[in-house]
């Protein structure tokens, strides 16, 4: 029931106005079966109901502890699956949301691995492990628990990353990823231009969605590692744009 809510959600949210019958006839299911689906969704307050129909609620950016729970096995499965890329010896970015955060487990046991990031949570949960961290300097976001930086700040040419992991709040094909804050989408610039490779992590809440910032078109992106919610017509829509998506299929 839960994915296929997911999967409803993905339909209102791509659609942004749908009639409930057109949900029972696209899932297959009964009108007291959208109902019941419709209803809990209302209830999280992703969608709000009219007469006969339901539309998307877009997304206001929450603090970062209020959003630690939210999607949390899409994030956990979305994490393990880019902690699978990373090998003894790297040196790897580990952005500053909620879903890279999840990496951390799955990292503490590499050998020889440099871990920098932008994330004091991140930073803290990392302190007392094997795996050397570099925290970048500038000021801190205190929503995001996050250092924002930039080039007066910060000698970023310093760093040579192998890999890093970039979270986002709107994924497209016209504005490729995007965020809410300027300075937070500055020093993802910085860290994507510097890194050889680059995977954006994100559930697939945040597809088809443009926020305030444009962070760099998706042609700077090497892979994008999702939750298996998202729906075929998106994936191959920036397939055909030479995307490469990687879907993870979510524990429940």
């Amino acid at each position: 029931m839960i994915e296929r809510q997911q999967h409803i959600l993905q339909f209102i949210r791509e659609h942004k106005v749908v009639k409930l019958v057109t949900l029972t006839k696209e899932f297959n299911v009964s009108m007291e079966t959208i109902r019941r689906d419709i209803q809990q969704l209302v209830l999280e307050k992703k969608i709000e109901k009219f007469y006969g129909g339901v539309k998307y609620v877009e997304p206001v950016e929450g603090i970062i502890d209020q959003r630690l729970h939210e999607q949390l096995p899409e994030k956990i499965a979305i994490a393990k699956a880019c902690a699978s890329y990373v090998q003894d010896g790297d040196c790897i970015f580990i952005d500053s949301g909620t879903t890279t955060y999840q990496m951390i487990p799955f990292l503490v046991e590499k050998e020889k691995l440099t871990v920098i990031t932008n994330s004091l949570p991140v930073a803290f949960e990392l302190i007392g492990s094997k795996v050397e961290v570099i925290i970048i300097g500038g000021k801190i976001r205190h929503s995001e628990k996050s250092v924002t930086s930039n080039d007066f700040l910060f000698r970023f040419d310093h760093l040579n990353i192998n890999k890093a992991f970039i979270c986002a709040s709107g994924v497209s094909i016209e504005k490729g990823i995007s965020d809410f804050n300027l300075e937070e989408a500055i020093t993802r610039k910085q860290i994507i231009s510097i890194s050889q490779t680059v995977f954006l992590a994100t559930d697939s809440s945040k597809f088809n969605k443009d926020v305030a910032i444009q962070v760099c078109p998706l042609q700077e992106i090497d892979t994008i590692i999702t939750d298996s919610a998202l729906s075929k017509k998106t994936i191959m829509h920036f397939t055909k744009e030479g995307v490469q998506i990687k879907l993870v299929q979510t524990d429940k």
